[in-house]
């Protein structure tokens, strides 16, 4: 009972904020909010897009493994679409121009710079919430604090229902803040390790979409 009074106590001091330390912790709590659907809305958005992308790098490595250096490549607007299938119509293009492996190569870095960005796009804004929450939540407790005090001192007594109110409501912001970043920590490190094994994907795809046709030939005369 204790328990769930502290906490009602805290919810009406949130939603009925009588000075400004009161507001401020108000605010608090809104921008701990906002991080949480920042945070849901950015793990939806890269959830679908690795989704699309990881699909898409395992059906270009098998189309470029049937293809093989002497073979013809579909360039189908459908497969030389998204991050991996302009890499592949780059790689193309510059192999049918260039015979030169170093400027291939060249080439070849410079699109998985370009298209590794796409992959970590976003992702700063979960590192900040994972940084930033904690602090916002400690924040609000020094508020909760202040505020407990500014009422004792304009009661002129110790109120112990006011101490456990002030104190709950200050605890609350900091678990909320510590839950926000661990929210925010999950999908961000489940993010990094997707971000990780789609490098591997597009190295192995410029690998096989660059492969010198010339190398196929002797190969196979071998």
């Amino acid at each position: 009972m204790a328990i769930i009074q502290t906490l009602t106590n805290a919810a009406n001091a949130v939603l009925h904020p009588a000075s400004l330390t009161e507001s401020l912790h108000v605010i608090t709590f809104a921008l701990l909010g906002a991080a949480v659907v920042l945070v849901t809305f950015v793990s939806i958005e890269r959830a679908i897009f690795y989704a699309v992308n990881l699909r898409q790098a395992r059906k270009l490595e098998k189309l470029l493994a049937k293809s093989g250096p002497n073979g013809s490549f579909p360039k189908s607007p459908s497969v030389l679409s998204g991050v991996f299938g302009s890499a592949v119509a780059d790689m193309l293009a510059v192999r049918s121009a260039s015979s030169e492996r170093l400027a291939q190569e060249d080439v070849a870095q410079t699109i998985f710079i370009r298209s590794r960005a796409r992959f970590t796009q976003h992702l700063w804004m979960l590192d900040t919430v994972i940084t930033a929450a904690p602090l916002l939540g400690l924040l609000g407790t020094i508020f909760g604090i202040i505020d407990t005090f500014v009422a004792l001192a304009q009661a002129g007594i110790s109120d112990p229902a006011a101490v456990s109110a002030g104190i709950g409501t200050a605890l609350f912001a900091t678990a909320a803040g510590i839950g926000t970043a661990l929210y925010g920590l999950l999908f961000n490190n489940t993010f990094q390790e997707v971000v990780l094994r789609l490098s591997d994907h597009l190295k192995l795809v410029l690998i096989a979409a660059g492969m010198d046709p010339l190398i196929g030939t002797q190969a196979s005369a071998k």
